[in-house]
């Protein structure tokens, strides 16, 4: 009979820690954060042998660092969108 251990096999996923530093840093803080603490729990979900929770957490840390840098370049290009507006106004306002 064949016990079976709880030892994953082979290389942890890769937990996108760095992605989810350069968007807390560089981003979007709040999605940054929730992407930091996702990445933190798949070293500790591969070492208890939840080799789904471990990729399902890898997942979930690069696609809230993904959502970041998207919402982040969304508000740039509302951003510039307003101030252009506002110089154009401003400068057919003597008109």
């Amino acid at each position: 009979m064949m016990e079976s251990t709880n030892q994953p096999m082979g290389p942890p996923p890769d937990n996108n820690l760095v992605w989810a530093i350069l968007c807390t840093v560089l981003c979007c803080l709040p999605f940054g954060i929730v992407s930091i603490i996702k990445s933190t729990k798949v070293k500790e979900l591969w070492a208890q042998g939840d080799t789904v929770g471990a990729q399902k957490a890898a997942d979930e840390a690069k696609k809230w660092a993904i959502w970041g840098a998207v919402a982040a370049g969304i508000v740039w290009v509302l951003y510039v969108i307003f101030f252009v507006v506002i110089g154009l106004g401003g400068a057919f306002a003597g008109y």
